[in-house]
């Protein structure tokens, strides 16, 4: 029987509504991989990860933070990136598990996750099962990427202890909220009116010899998955600026 148009305009339509929702399920849906823990003398992060945070990457998001390796590091482009977390022991695993930040990177035995131990016994219903988990060290979990929240906080540009003001500029980006990575920093070049380009130096730290006198206007990629996103601070860094100082940005990515 041969179809009119507009019975073959709706089935072409159905099909990309399937296809669509398709792709967005599988976007949303979780991965199957395995999960160990590390130790601190108080069971939150490591304040060397090699994303650069420092005593902030020990205690964001309550010290529930992980080590990643593989394409979940992604060069350190997944540094400060959120992903829920759940493990399969049904007896002893709560059915929502945690959310982990990314701020270091590791490698385990088809392990991508090496989690803070207050973030792996957040992985159990209750403090019993807790102490049960633990013992087991390795688990199968199964994660995927989920936005980080940071209510009412804005991001913060964090200058590195290395600085040295007017010679170098380094620096990092907290409470970046969202599921974009942060791609690539810029600073504007009043003299020349263009943007340059900062050099990743690792994790999330990112550097420029010789920046212009007086204040530092910047400008964040956002890798957003699908497309590129610039985004820009409300406020410059003051010409003033100091190493080790955090500089409130009056913006949040969400």
């Amino acid at each position: 029987m041969e179809l009119s148009f507009m019975h073959k305009l709706g089935v072409v339509c159905l099909i990309l509504l399937v296809l669509n929702s398709a792709v967005c399920c599988f976007a949303d849906s979780y991965r199957k991989s395995r999960a160990s823990y590390y130790n601190t003398p108080d069971g939150y992060g490591n304040p060397w990860g090699a994303c650069g945070y420092g005593e902030y990457g020990r205690t964001v998001n309550g010290g529930n933070v992980a080590a990643v390796s593989g394409d979940i590091w992604k060069g350190g482009n997944g540094c400060g990136a959120c992903y829920q977390i759940r493990c399969k022991i049904a007896q002893y695993c709560d059915e929502d598990g945690t959310r982990v930040v990314v701020t270091d990177y590791g490698e385990g035995d088809r392990t991508e996750f090496i989690m803070s131990e207050h973030a792996f016994s957040n992985l159990a219903r209750d403090s019993a099962a807790s102490a049960k988990l633990m013992k087991y060290g390795v688990v199968d979990i199964e994660y995927k990427r989920v936005s980080c929240k940071y209510s009412n906080r804005n991001v913060l540009v964090k200058i590195h202890e290395k600085s040295n003001n007017p010679y170098y500029f380094a620096m990092l980006l907290l409470n970046v909220g969202g599921k974009c990575d942060v791609a690539a920093v810029q600073l504007w070049q009043e003299d020349h009116k263009e943007w340059s380009p900062l050099r990743r130096v690792y994790g999330t730290v990112f550097d420029y010899e010789n920046p212009p006198s007086g204040k530092i206007t910047l400008r964040f990629q956002m890798d957003c998955g699908e497309r590129l996103v610039w985004v820009h601070p409300k406020k410059p860094i003051p010409s003033d600026w100091n190493a080790g100082e955090a500089y409130d940005t009056g913006l949040q990515i969400n």
